[in-house]
């Protein structure tokens, strides 16, 4: 038998020490596993992607303490219900685009983009230093999800056409795949607005279930192959001239996190809130050459009667949506007044020195 020394001792106590003091060591290492379900086809250029990345970095920087599933529309829930999944729990995490709430929350479609609306650097400035994130904090939180913003496609495109449309009353009567306030001032123009899944586009634009639909840009929409029952591309998108994909996550889960995961998650969104704006400025770039040379695609703007109609109309829905009650009119009143205050800004400079450099 060893003598009980002070040393043995010393070490004896050490030892029990070090084994209290990795033992939290050990729960940290232990990896937690949740899922994300999406709104989009499995790694679509743009927001199938933005998804991808946010889990990815997650997993990279909490060194596998958090490991994210990813699945795309339909493999655990059809597209339109990722929000009710991450609200009762069925995924951890979403990804997805706020204006696809429209219908439970009408204040949602504000995180996303509206008519006429704030263009990407614009949204970032009313989310992040302008008061938005509070307001789409309080806006998710009946629902019991915590949003960020986790993507942006960027400006988008007006659309995809079967033919060409030469006045406002052309689109009389068209099936337009259109969503959140854009769709609604498509049907006051007299078109017939729908709401088909972005993975459903092209079938309901072959089998002429619709006569357009706009989605994204070019660098996500060569991906659906739009281009093949559609080839007149439309522009400006007067209708989404913003993109913003969001990223939610069931509160639940998210007051289990520690404070470490908590910001590794954050930071997780914001990054690729910053990066897919960037890339997808590139893809646009490469599809839009592609379209134009190789597919004959025929780029067309939209006729001034009607971008002033859908002005109007625009201006019309947003004010009813502010009377529905104090929620929405708390987030447009928001929304507008900072529109107010920015598009000042960016006339004399973002406009004027685009107009400037193309002289």
């Amino acid at each position: 038998m060893d003598k009980i020394t002070r040393r043995n001792l010393a070490r004896g106590g050490a030892l029990s020490l070090a084994g209290v003091l990795a033992a939290p060591a050990v729960a940290r290492a232990e990896t937690r596993r949740w899922r994300m379900v999406t709104s989009w086809p499995k790694r679509l250029p743009g927001p199938g992607l933005s998804a991808e990345r946010i889990a990815e970095r997650i997993r990279a920087l909490s060194g596998g303490r958090l490991d994210i599933t990813v699945s795309a529309a339909g493999e655990i829930v059809p597209a339109f219900e990722v929000l009710d999944a991450v609200s009762s729990g069925v995924a951890e995490m979403g990804h997805t685009a706020a204006f696809y709430w429209q219908g439970k929350a009408p204040a949602a479609a504000f995180f996303t983009t509206v008519p006429f609306g704030l263009i990407p650097n614009e949204h970032v400035a009313w989310i992040d230093a302008g008061g938005g994130q509070a307001l789409w904090d309080e806006l998710y939180a009946p629902f019991g999800v915590k949003p960020f913003m986790g993507g942006n496609t960027g400006v988008c495109m007006g659309g995809w056409f079967r033919r060409e449309i030469k006045s406002r009353d052309d689109v009389r009567g068209l099936k337009i795949r259109s969503l959140g306030l854009g769709g609604e001032v498509y049907r006051r123009l007299g078109a017939v607005a729908q709401a088909t899944a972005p993975g459903e586009i092209v079938v309901a634009l072959q089998s002429g279930v619709i006569d357009g639909a706009e989605f994204v840009g070019p660098g996500s929409d060569i991906a659906l192959g739009l281009y093949r029952f559609a080839p007149f591309y439309y522009g400006p998108g007067f209708n989404k001239p913003n993109g913003t994909g969001e990223c939610i996550v069931a509160l639940k889960a998210w007051e289990t996190l520690d404070a470490e995961l908590k910001a590794i998650v954050a930071h997780a969104c914001a990054a690729e809130a910053s990066f897919a704006l960037a890339e997808m400025e590139r893809l646009n770039i490469e599809a839009l050459a592609t379209l134009t040379a190789r597919e004959h695609v025929q780029l067309r703007a939209f006729p001034p009667d009607l971008i002033a109609a859908a002005r109007l109309t625009a201006s019309e829905v947003l004010a009813e949506l502010a009377e529905r009650s104090a929620g929405p009119r708390k987030v447009h009143d928001s929304y507008m007044a900072f529109r107010g205050k920015i598009s000042a800004w960016s006339r004399i400079s973002l406009q004027a020195v685009l107009e400037a450099r193309e002289g």
